[in-house]
């Protein structure tokens, strides 16, 4: 099956110069490949929205863009990640030390589940203290603390000073997506891998969090992974021109294209399934929903 684009963007005609290219991915377990040779470019500034249902190997191909599968995973193809001032770097190729330098820093990742990702016994501000000090050891005290407050100013979590000392659970879902952000922004990434970052909110924090997440884009320039199950919310998320949405079944990319001709003129039998999974307002509640 083609992993090829099978339309045209909607995205002006104007020189893409990618920030992250993935050539030709492949990652296996135990001998069985789960993605397939997958390849997608993400250009600075701009933000790609991975689709797919659970299983399809959308978190596995994000993990490994991070080097943070486990050692028993096998990896093939090339994953550049550079900018247009410096030469791209294969980050399947780079030693571990480098590949950690870069981690947090360069791409940093928001996870699905707060409550997992945080440490539940440490404080949040320490949390995200912890976070600079890893790629910037020279920095005070004082100057750490600064940050700290900031990101959390950034991510619109209130009383930020006092707030800094309290612990994950003594906060909301929502602000628990928020705390993972800053932890995110906080060292100023190029690339921002959000895997599921909306799943377990209700839809109006949903919403707040997509809002903020378009904000730091705008405020940083951020180029962004959206990965996401739900085709609404990638939507929401690849709003901007140049944008686009790669539609990913059983390991492969099966449709690429710009967010308008995803939802104008699907190619693909498993996109339009999947448009069709989903009720709108004008859904006949007669007829059932398409299923995958």
């Amino acid at each position: 099956m083609s992993t090829q684009p099978t339309s045209i963007t909607d995205a002006p005609s104007i020189l893409r110069v990618p920030i992250l290219s993935v050539q030709d991915l492949s990652i296996g377990f135990g001998g069985q490949n789960v993605v397939h040779g997958i390849s997608f470019d993400i250009a600075a500034g701009e933000t790609l929205g991975l689709v797919g249902e659970s299983g399809s190997g959308k978190s596995a191909t994000s993990l490994a863009i991070l080097r943070l599968l486990p050692a028993e995973a096998s990896v093939s193809g090339r994953i550049l990640f550079g900018s247009p001032a410096s030469a791209p770097v294969d980050l399947v190729a780079l030693p571990e030390r480098e590949m950690r330098r870069r981690r947090g820093s360069d791409v940093a990742m928001i996870f699905q589940e707060p409550m997992t990702a945080l440490n539940p016994v440490m404080r949040v501000g320490e949390q995200i203290a912890e976070a600079v000090r890893a790629h910037q050891p020279e920095l005070s005290r004082k100057a750490v603390d600064r940050l700290v407050l900031d990101a959390m100013y950034e991510v619109a979590l209130p009383e930020s000073e006092r707030r800094a000392r309290d612990y994950p659970h003594q906060f909301s879902g929502g602000q628990r997506q928020r705390i993972l952000i800053a932890m995110a922004i906080v060292n100023r990434p190029r690339l921002l891998i959000a895997d599921e970052p909306t799943t377990a909110l209700d839809v109006t924090v949903q919403s707040q969090i997509l809002a903020l997440l378009k904000q730091l884009r705008r405020t940083y320039g951020l180029s962004m992974l959206f990965i996401s199950h739900d085709l609404a919310v990638v939507a929401q998320a690849c709003d901007q021109p140049g944008d686009q949405i790669a539609v990913m079944q059983s390991g492969r990319i099966v449709e690429q294209a710009g967010t308008l001709d995803i939802f104008r003129n699907p190619k693909h039998t498993y996109t339009r399934k999947l448009l069709a999974s989903a009720p709108t307002m004008v859904s006949d509640r007669a007829r059932p929903l398409a299923s995958l």
